[in-house]
């Protein structure tokens, strides 16, 4: 088996991120890979049936994009992922993320992954759609609902 060379960790700043990071970093530290960050800000219009989608206000958004970039860059410096390896994307997370991975030669994708039933198991996830669409391996890691 091929080690990893470039590591992405897909952050969404969950409770669960830890266990996910701890995750990633073993990898990266057994493989003597590059560890690097992504965190998707989605853009969610706000619908209203009588006046149809209507989009954040700008300057939300802006605020929502410049809190999630201190938190990246926050939990980047806790972990040892310099700046120049720290993605902050908006769109839809797991097109986002399978394009960050493509564009910087990653090898392996890791997210974590809640085991859905049901209704969210029909709507999908990030983690499954980040596993259809992405062309390098990727590692779900199970987490636990409370």
């Amino acid at each position: 088996m091929n080690s990893y060379k470039h590591i992405l960790l897909a952050v969404d700043f969950s409770e669960h991120g830890k266990q996910v990071s701890s995750k990633a970093r073993q990898l990266a530290e057994q493989n003597q890979a590059k560890l690097s960050l992504v965190h998707v800000v989605e853009n969610l219009p706000i619908t209203d049936a009588a006046y149809g989608p209507i989009p954040f206000d700008v300057d939300l958004t802006q605020e929502w994009l410049d809190a999630s970039k201190k938190r990246l860059a926050d939990f980047g410096a806790e972990i040892g992922v310099p700046e120049q390896r720290q993605w902050l994307e908006m769109g839809s997370a797991k097109l986002e993320i399978v394009r960050v991975a493509e564009e910087n030669e990653v090898d392996l994708i890791v997210v974590g992954s809640h085991g859905r039933h049901g209704l969210a198991l029909l709507l999908g996830s990030t983690a499954d759609g980040v596993l259809h669409h992405a062309k390098c391996d990727v590692l779900a890691v199970r987490l636990k609902d409370d």
